[in-house]
């Protein structure tokens, strides 16, 4: 099986809608790897263990040290 169709079941399980929502995101994941190993001068083995913690970290609803975000204002009309 080669890594991209590793990546579309992976994506497939962390619930992308359809199958070409899954292949477009491993197709992303794979494209970033890339770029983070020429960025960062590490291996790809390196890169791709990074996108695959942040991928499944998301998946299950956590943020990462770093990608906490700005909190929501709540929605809605003043009473």
């Amino acid at each position: 099986m080669s890594e991209r169709e590793q990546l579309i079941r992976l994506c497939t399980r962390l619930g992308a809608p359809t199958p070409v929502a899954a292949a477009t995101m491993a197709d992303q994941l794979a494209r970033r790897c890339d770029q983070l190993v020429a960025q960062r001068g590490i291996t790809r083995v390196e890169a791709m263990a990074y996108l695959l913690r942040l991928v499944t970290m998301g998946a299950q609803g956590e943020a990462p040290p770093g990608f906490e975000g700005v909190a929501k204002k709540p929605q809605g009309g003043a009473s």
